[in-house]
């Protein structure tokens, strides 16, 4: 019926918002990697840069709960899947900035 599926998103429209939201936190989270790491000598190897996106990480789920998404249905390959589209975005983006020596 139609009344069942009335408050849920559709496959398609979960995947977009998971992976839209795993990659707009990976892009804050180097951002906010190199404010953290602004005033180091060796920005790229200090561990707050990490411990950031570890944060990012973590704070998605949460999100993604009070934004409509069924985290019953998670198994650990979404689990993986936020985790790694965070990780790589936050790698790319980071990386970028400390090669271009950009400050905030």
């Amino acid at each position: 019926m139609a009344t069942d599926t009335a408050g849920r998103f559709s496959p398609h429209m979960r995947g977009v918002t998971v992976t839209a939201l795993a990659s707009i936190m990976g892009i804050v989270a180097a951002v906010a990697s190199s404010v953290v790491t602004a005033g180091a000598a060796t920005a790229a190897t200090d561990p707050k840069g990490v411990f950031v996106l570890g944060g990012a990480i973590l704070v998605q789920f949460p999100v993604l709960q009070a934004v409509g998404i069924d985290m019953e249905d998670f198994s650990t390959k979404d689990y993986l899947y936020v985790a790694f589209m965070t990780f790589s975005l936050w790698f790319v983006c980071w990386g970028i900035l400390l090669s271009t020596n950009t400050t905030f």
